[in-house]
């Protein structure tokens, strides 16, 4: 559907966080607690242990830019009141990053365009692929039947504007055999879904604020960064402070945070962090 024939409504109601990163979900794949699993993390009273799937958003000077649209997207983003999506970042193609990406289906009327997307071109051909119902050159129904999205092709390493802000790609590698990006806002990055920093990924995390990191268990994983791998890597990094996500139920966040050092600790589901 062309972009003038789109009618605009007014902005819809959210709750004003420009100026702070919110940690929307802090959990694994499967989320936690975990379908039938009865651990003592999974039947928790502590709120911060229920950890949605894994992503943040960046509330910028000209708008709110999401990283990765979960299965979760919906609640999460209602949970925080934020009732609009100016731009997304993808981190990479995995179900639990991308399967939301119907839900944004609505912010076409709120901003008057399609939502622009940044992210690899391995990614844009994935959800061209999983979303073609939104891709396929026929006829909508109606206005808003389909998600309208307007991609963006971005390499790690090179910088793209959006929303006012400068962000960089970072290389980060998910396993011996596939690669995503984290992303660096100002003095804060994001990097969930790594078991290993490339040395030219260390050199963009220097003087950092705030590095939020993949931390998924105790025990070493294939694909993750267990614990403390985790922790050797951001003493490296020496950001102010680390938060951990991308967390399983084998963490509990109040004995983990009472195991690791000062300035490192885990992140839960609703957290705000100033943007410097």
């Amino acid at each position: 559907m062309p972009e003038h024939k789109l009618k605009v409504r007014k902005e819809p109601f959210t709750s004003d966080f420009k100026g702070e990163l919110i940690v929307l979900g802090t959990g694994t794949s499967v989320g936690v607690p975990a379908l039938g699993c009865g651990c003592d993390v999974c039947r928790s009273a502590d709120p911060r242990n229920n950890r949605t799937r894994c992503s943040v958003i960046f509330g910028l000077p000209n708008g709110n830019l999401l990283v990765d649209t979960t299965p979760d997207m919906r609640h999460q983003l209602l949970r925080e009141k934020i009732g609009i999506v100016h731009a997304v970042a993808y981190t990479h193609e995995h179900s639990d990053h991308v399967m939301g990406m119907d839900d944004l289906r609505l912010f076409q009327f709120y901003l008057g365009h399609g939502v622009p997307v940044f992210c690899e071109p391995v990614v844009e051909k994935h959800l061209r692929t999983t979303f073609a119902y939104a891709f396929d050159d026929v006829e909508q129904t109606h206005r808003g039947a389909v998600p309208a999205i307007d991609f963006h092709s971005i390499s790690p390493g090179e910088p793209f504007e959006v929303l006012g802000v400068e962000v960089i790609p970072l290389r980060l590698e998910h396993g011996p055999r596939f690669s995503v990006l984290g992303f660096r806002v100002g003095n804060i990055a994001y990097c969930t879904d790594t078991s290993l920093i490339p040395e030219e990924t260390f050199e963009l995390l220097g003087g950092l604020d705030v590095l939020i990191l993949d931390a998924l268990r105790y025990e070493a994983h294939p694909t993750h960064f267990g614990l403390q791998d985790a922790v050797d890597v951001a003493k490296r990094i020496g950001a102010k402070q680390t938060y951990f996500t991308h967390c399983s139920c084998k963490l509990d966040y109040r004995t983990v945070n009472q195991q690791i050092p000062d300035g490192i600790e885990l992140a839960y589901d609703g957290l705000r962090i100033p943007l410097s």
